[in-house]
């Protein structure tokens, strides 16, 4: 039985995923948690190997059950070498995008079947599902808006789709959040950030509560 606690963050383009966990990461481990932060796809050498074709501008051709099952090899691989290894040893995980990314992405909006990829992914991941998800909820022109204001920001596959595509990731979010309840909490991400920490807050409170763990003040 594992002793940590695995969070993830989801949400489509532009959500404010990273910065958010950024902040998360900083807060906990000012309060002396042992936090480790990661990405999907990516996170050890071979998923980032992973991530790098599936990503690629160029690999527009790319089927969409094959980007299914890269992404879910790029999630096994680093589940096994990093996040299950740290939940073991009684860590917070903090993940930027998992499961949810592949039912909303690929399930839904490349309509392979959210129940088809979560059979994929359920066989990746084993019970290595997250204690808690936040999802950032963000109209995709107001996301797609951000990243395009952002010079910064690394640019891939999935910013040559059309708003049309996007729009569907958002739906396919929704459907996963009201398919997992329990688990998923949805927190509406295109107001100022002070109020998307705020809801952030609250969640990670009543979770944290729940296994004894206590949120520090400041997040």
């Amino acid at each position: 039985m594992r002793k940590g606690f695995f969070i993830t963050l989801e949400g489509g383009e532009g959500a404010g995923k990273t910065t958010v966990m950024r902040m998360m990461e900083s807060a906990l481990a000012a309060e002396g948690y042992d936090v480790v932060a990661t990405r999907e796809p990516g996170g050890v050498a071979i998923a980032e190997q992973i991530r790098a074709v599936i990503l690629a501008p160029e690999n527009t051709g790319m089927d969409g059950r094959t980007e299914a099952l890269l992404y879910a090899a790029a999630r096994r691989q680093h589940l096994a070498e990093k996040v299950i290894p740290a939940l073991n040893e009684g860590k917070i995980v903090l993940c930027d995008r998992f499961i949810d990314s592949s039912l909303a992405y690929q399930g839904y909006a490349r309509g392979l079947g959210i129940e088809e990829v979560l059979a994929v992914n359920r066989f990746a991941i084993g019970d290595a599902m997250p204690d808690l998800t936040l999802f950032l909820d963000v109209e995709p022109e107001v996301g797609l808006a951000r990243i395009r204001a952002d010079e910064k920001r690394e640019r891939n596959r999935l910013d040559l789709e059309r708003l049309s595509f996007h729009r569907k990731v958002r739906e396919g979010y929704i459907l996963a959040a009201e398919m997992f309840p329990d688990r998923i909490v949805r927190i509406d991400a295109g107001r100022p950030l002070e109020d998307v920490l705020r809801d952030v807050r609250r969640a990670l409170a009543a979770r944290l509560t729940d296994v004894g763990k206590q949120l520090p003040p400041d997040l």
